[in-house]
Order: structure tokens, then sequence, then C-alpha cells
């Protein structure tokens, strides 16, 4: 616990002081060939695990019929193209999900297109989609084995095309069905707020429209739609209503928020863009009440998975209570170092133990 606490202290006062100079693209793509040259060497991946994973068994769980050796995953909008799949578990995540993927390769929006909000522990997203298309990064996994799930968050291309529903249908199905024989499960992303066109699939007559043409591929692996944040319960419970007609198996609460007003956003920083979507501090509450709505409502037919402002233990363990059965994160981890999950799942297991819990399975939804 001393050694990730020294860790911390030298991410938070020496890396990122230094980091946060510059721009956070140009930081982010750094560390991405950072983290693919490790992966790639095995002496370089057990010093990452050394001083970055825990485990514990009383982590470990099965969703629907795969094995997580924890429940903290990385969410999607990280690693877009799949480049890091092989360092992942020794950062000491349960499971990953790459993408978002597009049936075509997406050189995405013009930059800038992602800035910091320090104050607010939150960045502002407009990549709009950006990955290398459905078939490079297919190819790039197909002969791996990976050590932990992986899953693939799949999207329409963006582009003025795939306005067109029919198209856009169609996107979606070539990109997913690019991976039905390597994911242990498909995310369909219906709520990116960054793409031209808008979210059409946020309407239930279009999602009713999509999820039939995926049911057609019979895919194999669970199907997960991620959810957006920023809609009233009574929208949410129409898509919903949706999903449960189809082979939708769990929701992902939750995407971006476009709002602007949140408490959560400091005064002292500066909204560069009122395009893009929000991560981070902002979409917590939100999220977690979407959790706490939708375990009430569907928590024994679907599996749900939390995102959005997990920035400790305490933060995982929140969601967790309220109905999710695992949780994702990125932003934290930006803000706190990569030595945070490792922190996460050592807190869990103690938050268990306090709480008298033998596993993770045992105090899903115990909030309600």
């Amino acid at each position: 616990m001393f050694f990730a606490d020294f860790q911390s202290f030298v991410y938070r006062h020496i890396f990122k002081p230094i980091a946060f100079r510059f721009d956070p693209e140009t930081v982010h793509d750094s560390i991405t060939i950072a983290g693919n040259w490790i992966g790639k060497r095995k002496w370089a991946r057990k010093i990452a695990r050394l001083l970055w994973c825990y485990e514990n068994p009383s982590l470990r769980q099965t969703v629907c019929g795969t094995d997580f050796p924890n429940p903290v995953g990385l969410t999607a909008g990280f690693d877009k193209d799949g480049l890091l799949v092989d360092i992942l578990p020794d950062v000491g995540f349960g499971f990953a999900e790459i993408g978002s993927v597009t049936g075509e390769p997406c050189e995405g929006n013009s930059k800038p297109r992602l800035w910091r909000l320090p104050k607010s522990e939150a960045l502002i997203v407009y990549f709009g989609l950006k990955n290398d298309g459905c078939e490079v990064i297919r190819e790039r996994l197909f002969t791996k084995k990976f050590r932990i799930p992986i899953g693939v968050s799949v999207a329409k291309t963006n582009c003025q095309k795939t306005c067109d529903v029919q198209v856009g249908i169609a996107d979606y199905v070539k990109a997913m069905e690019a991976f039905l024989d390597i994911a242990d499960y498909i995310t369909l992303n219906i709520s990116c707020p960054n793409a031209f066109g808008g979210e059409p699939f946020t309407k239930p007559e279009l999602l009713e429209q999509l999820l039939c043409a995926t049911d057609l591929l019979h895919a194999r692996q669970p199907i997960f739609l991620k959810m957006p944040v920023d809609l009233s319960f009574e929208e949410i419970d129409k898509l919903v209503d949706v999903a449960l007609m189809h082979q939708v198996q769990g929701l992902i609460l939750s995407n971006l928020t476009k709002r602007r007003d949140s408490q959560k956003i400091n005064s002292a920083d500066v909204v560069p863009s009122e395009k893009g979507g929000i991560s981070g501090r902002p979409v917590f509450d939100k999220s977690n009440d979407l959790i706490e709505y939708l375990y009430k409502r569907v928590g024994d037919r679907l599996i749900l998975i939390g995102t959005g402002g997990i920035f400790s233990a305490e933060d995982a363990y929140e969601k967790i209570l309220r109905g999710a059965s695992l949780v994702q994160l990125a932003t934290g981890m930006i803000f706190q170092g990569p030595q945070l999950i490792g922190q996460i799942n050592r807190g869990l297991v103690e938050l268990l133990r306090r709480d008298g819990f033998n596993s993770i399975k045992e105090a899903v939804g115990k909030r309600i």
C-alpha cells in the first residue's frame, strides 16, 4: 500500500504537472505508443505487473458466462485501435473495451478535439469516433491470445453517408461482424455525442431497426448497449423496452454528458468548446442515478456496467452497490495515474470485508 501511495504521489506531483503542459491528444498518443511497446516485451510486462497489478479471489466473478478476474475495466475511447491489449492485464484491469470501431476507417473530427478541465477532474472529448476501421483492427487482434476479457465497442462511421438510417445500420453490422470470432463481448455504442448526424439510434423506432439487423448475426457473445446519460428516465425506459425484445444482455451506464451546467464543473475551469461530451466527475452522479433506477427496473434481466467519474475504490463500490456488476474508467487513470487500478481493486477488497461480503457478486445492488 505504501508503494502504491508513493507512485500516486510521484504521478500527481511530478509526471502529471509536466504532462499537463502539453496538448492532451499528443500526450495520449505518446502513452499509447509506450504502452504498445511495453506490451510487446515480456520482461517489461512483468515489471508493470509488479508495479501495478493487484489480485484477490473475492474480486473474481462470472458475468454472462465469461470469467472476469476483477470488476474494473478500461472504458471504450482510450484504446481506440486495440493497441494496448497486451499490457492492460498487467496494469491491473479485469477487462477492457476497445474502440469505438466503425465499419470504415475514420479520421474523426478536426483538431483540437480533447481538452482538460483540471479543477473539475474532467475531459471534453470531441474525437468523433477516430479509429483505423474494423478491417485493420480485426487483422491486428485476430492472432492475439487475450489474458482478460476484451470487448469491442462498435458504432457507425462518422460521415454524412451514414446519416441514412439503412446505411448507418449496415455500417454497424459490418463492424460487429468483423469481431464475432474475436471479442468476448460486443457493445453497440448508440450514444456517441460527437458524430455527424447526432444520435439517431437513441430513438426507440430506429433502435428497433438496428437491433433487428444485429440479431440476424446470431452473435455467440453477449451484446451490450452503451446508453446516453442526458435523457430522462422515461426516454431511457423506452430504449430499454426495445432492448428487452432483442439479443441484448446488458447496458453500459453511461456515455459522456453534453450538459455544461453541472455543479461538478468547477467555475475556475474555462470550458474551451461547446462541442464534445464531458467525462469524469461531472458524469458520476448522473451515471449512478441511472444505474440505481435501472437495477430496480431490469436488474433481474440485464447486466449493468457502470462507467463515469470513478477516481477511487469508494467510487467504484458506489456503482456496484447501486447495481453495477462491472465498472469501467479512463479519465480517473489520466488524472491519478496507472497505479489507480490496483488501488481500486485493493480498496474494493477492504470495502467488501468491512461490509461482510465474500465476493463482489454479493455486493451488487445491496444499496437498493
